[in-house]
């Protein structure tokens, strides 16, 4: 009677430092996991983003475009794997006590891994045919709007930055150096950001809200982390059918391959066809001739792709991972 009316006061502090997660398990964990996961996106943003970009500052010069092209490749990957890829796994370590309930790595099966594949392959041209509609008004919105065509000229700016980075990235000449194109622009970058981003970040989100606003929230991080304005929108679609893919699988490997798929796929169009709208995010929308095609296939795809989704969800609640 007297435990239950004086609860003991070691029990309670046990109970506080673990953190009750979705699927009814306890990780142990030193700090919020809240607190954790914005640690990781303001750490993770200024490490790569200003300490790495004034490394290479360092390293090269304020004229990038004079740089070595396999330098800067070489100087990508280093600060994706110093700056993103190692801070979340000494976060994982430092806070949570089971880091393999933070970075899951569970092998998934044949029949998961399909499942998730098909819907990149859908999502892919749906969020192309929503770029084309998307800018197609803003293009309009803008020739009606000084304010509106303000903020596009800026956008525009960012963009023409974005694309111009890509493109000497993904410029190759030889079979080894688009190796190094795949190794430095799909491989790494989908296990450095997937560890941080659907690891350390949604998987804190996880333990104290639900996993739909989890990946949610970590997704709009993951699109404005990228600086691409134009394709805010699909980064975020993109990034959270990541976290759902994560979430749903319980592991990162079904998220990581997806990221490398949807990157290697750019990679090697971009060496078979060498065209520069591969990259564009700001889909050339002048004319509306072509606006009620991409409108009909963004509603099909968009169809198709919900119905995968509710065929994924029903697939794992009979499958019962645990």
């Amino acid at each position: 009677m007297n435990d239950e009316l004086n609860p003991n006061p070691e029990s309670n502090s046990q109970k506080d430092s673990e953190q009750l997660n979705q699927n009814g398990d306890y990780v142990k964990s030193n700090i919020s996991p809240i607190a954790a996961a914005f640690i990781g996106l303001v750490g993770g943003f200024f490490l790569y983003q200003f300490v790495g970009g004034l490394l290479s500052l360092f390293v090269f010069g304020f004229d990038l475009e004079k740089a070595p092209v396999n330098g800067l490749r070489l100087m990508t990957m280093a600060g994706q794997i110093l700056f993103i890829l190692l801070p979340a796994l000494i976060l994982s370590k430092l806070i949570y006590e089971n880091v393999g309930k933070i970075i899951r790595l569970r092998i998934p099966d044949w029949t998961e891994i399909i499942l998730f594949v098909v819907g990149i392959g859908i999502l892919t041209p749906l969020l192309q045919s929503y770029l084309y509609i998307q800018n197609y008004y803003i293009e309009l919105w803008a020739k009606h709007s000084e304010s509106i065509n303000t903020l596009k000229s800026f956008f525009d700016s960012m963009n023409e930055l974005v694309d111009k980075t890509y493109g000497n990235l993904l410029r190759v000449s030889n079979i080894p150096e688009l190796l190094l194109v795949v190794l430095v622009v799909a491989v790494v970058p989908a296990v450095s950001e997937e560890v941080m981003f659907r690891g350390f970040i949604q998987r804190s989100f996880e333990l104290k809200i639900k996993p739909f606003i989890a990946a949610f929230l970590t997704a709009i991080f993951f699109s404005l982390y990228h600086f691409n304005p134009y394709g805010l929108i699909p980064l975020a679609v993109l990034g959270f059918y990541f976290g759902f893919a994560a979430y749903t699988s319980k592991t990162l490997l079904i998220p990581v391959l997806l990221h490398f798929l949807n990157n290697f796929t750019a990679v090697m169009l971009y060496f078979i066809i060498g065209s520069e709208e591969l990259i564009k995010s700001d889909v050339s929308a002048k004319s509306g001739e072509d606006l009620g095609f991409y409108t009909l296939a963004t509603i099909a795809l968009t169809i198709v792709f919900i119905l995968l989704i509710i065929f994924i969800k029903k697939y794992y609640s009979q499958k019962q991972i645990t």
